[in-house]
C-alpha cells in the first residue's frame, strides 16, 4: 500500500474510516477527543497507551505500518482470515448505497448488509467505497440522472481539490455537486453542470461527511 499519510494520527482517522466506525466512539475508546486528531493538533505524536489501544481494537492492522507508514496496512501474510475478507470484498463487487442510506452508511451507524443493494465489479474503480446513483439534471451533461458515480470517502477536514465532483452529506441531503472556493474560507461555492441550477455558497459546518466522486458508469 503506498504511503498516502504523512502522520500516525492520519492514519489513524483513514483506520477509522476504513472500518466503518464512528469517530467520537473509537476516540472514547482509546481516551482522546476528536479535537486531537484535527488541525496543527494531528501533527502531534501519539502516545504509547493510545498507541496500544488502537491495535489492541484493531487486531488486523501492520504495527509498523501504523507507527511509520512503511509495509502494508493488513497483516495479510500472517493473516489468512483478513486477506479472504479482502479478497471477498473485492469478489462481492463495491456496493450501490441508496440515497436514503447515504448519512448514516458516511457516519458508520448502517451497515451495508443491513439493507438489499446491487454490487458491482469495476476493477478500474479499485480504490471506490460505494456507489450511488445520480438524481436529477442539476449535473447535466456531466453526468445525467440514472448514471452511477464511484466514490471514496475523505476525511471531514480534507483539502478539497477545486473543480473537481464530490457528494456532500448535508442537512439537505446528499449532494453530487462540483465544488470550488467559497466567498470567504468558512464556505464552498457549490456548483451544478446545468446552467439552469445557479451555484449557492454552503458554510463548511453544514457538511456532514465527504466523498471524491472517482468515476461513473454511465446506464442507457
Amino acid at each position: 500500500m503506498d504511503n498516502k499519510f504523512s502522520t500516525i494520527k492520519e492514519r489513524v482517522i483513514y483506520l477509522i474510516e476504513y472500518h466503518g466506525d464512528i469517530k467520537e466512539k473509537f476516540f472514547e475508546k482509546i481516551g482522546m477527543t476528536y479535537g486531537n486528531f484535527k488541525g496543527p493538533a494531528k501533527k502531534t505524536p501519539l502516545n504509547s497507551s493510545a498507541v496500544v489501544n488502537i491495535l489492541s481494537i484493531y487486531k488486523d492492522i501492520n504495527p509498523e505500518w501504523l507507527l511509520t507508514g512503511n509495509g502494508d496496512m493488513l497483516k495479510l501474510q500472517n493473516n489468512s482470515e483478513n486477506k479472504s475478507a479482502i479478497q471477498n470484498k473485492y469478489l462481492n463487487g463495491i456496493p450501490l448505497i441508496p440515497t436514503s442510506a447515504m448519512a448514516g452508511f458516511f457516519s458508520g451507524s448502517t451497515q451495508i448488509l443491513e439493507f438489499e443493494c446491487d454490487r458491482f465489479v469495476v476493477p478500474v474503480f479499485k480504490d471506490a467505497e460505494f456507489l450511488i446513483q445520480v438524481k436529477g439534471s442539476s449535473m447535466v451533461p456531466k453526468y445525467n440522472s440514472g448514471d452511477i458515480v464511484a466514490c471514496k470517502r475523505m476525511p471531514i477536514d480534507t483539502f478539497f481539490q477545486w473543480n473537481k465532483v464530490y457528494v456532500l452529506d448535508t442537512e439537505q441531503g446528499a449532494l453530487i455537486k462540483r465544488i470550488q472556493k467559497g466567498e470567504t474560507p468558512e464556505t464552498l461555492s457549490i456548483v451544478s453542470e446545468n446552467p439552469n441550477y445557479p451555484p449557492f455558497e454552503l458554510h463548511r459546518s453544514k457538511i456532514y461527511n465527504i466523498a471524491l466522486v472517482i468515476g461513473v458508469i454511465r446506464l442507457e
